[in-house]
């Protein structure tokens, strides 16, 4: 169930299903889809009622698990945790669709949350969107993990299509199979410059952002 507070771990504790027992995100489809719309666009995100905020996320030194072996005594974690649902990015700097490929972080190892709310319309460009399976497609270079209403949707050794898919690669997210009018999709993109462990002298891009739209 998705969380609304974050609460930092202080001992290990194993996942709540096996990770090899989760069952498998949605793939999305590979045919073409009936409608297209680029949230890069003004109109796009316009019609989702879509506004995008960003913030820089850090990493930040904490103390390491309790149960931890003894020559660790702290570890890392990300600051914001702004997968959490219904987060508080109101004073976030906006970002305009036609703004979301600007070049973002200060290169080398660095990362940055993009948040926004989709909400679905009855109908964008002559197309009815009711019952429709509605895909969301993002690919950040380097690297991207998709939180969708508090959710990564993952399963281990498997296809997961909300974690790093690999170097500039799309995650492409199944929404829902049948939506409908008025339903909305909490959209936090974690965006991460790498490879981490060859920090490149460049930085974060959005490379595209949309929905698509199957029948």
């Amino acid at each position: 169930m998705p969380i609304a507070k974050y609460t930092r771990p202080t001992v290990s504790a194993a996942p709540a299903m096996p990770p090899l027992l989760m069952p498998q995100p949605p793939i999305a489809p590979l045919i073409p889809p009936a409608h297209v719309v680029d949230l890069m666009t003004t109109e796009g995100s316009m019609a989702f009622g879509a506004r995008w905020r960003g913030q820089e996320a850090k990493i930040v030194e904490c103390p390491a698990l309790s149960d931890s072996m003894p020559e660790f005594r702290t570890t890392y974690d990300i600051e914001p945790h702004a997968e959490l649902v219904g987060f508080d990015d109101s004073d976030w700097p906006e970002v305009a669709a036609t703004d979301l490929g600007a070049r973002r972080g200060g290169g080398m190892v660095s990362f940055f949350w993009f948040r926004t709310v989709l909400t679905i319309p009855e109908r964008i460009d002559g197309f009815d969107t009711d019952g429709a399976k509605a895909v969301f497609t993002v690919n950040v270079d380097d690297y991207a993990e998709v939180w969708v209403n508090g959710v990564l949707p993952r399963a281990a050794g498997r296809p997961s299509p909300a974690a790093i898919q690999g170097f500039n690669m799309p995650n492409r997210l199944v929404l829902g199979d049948t939506i409908t009018v008025g339903e909305r999709f909490e959209i936090a993109v974690f965006a991460i410059n790498g490879p981490i462990s060859a920090a490149p002298a460049n930085f974060l891009w959005f490379r595209e952002a949309k929905v698509e739209f199957y029948r």
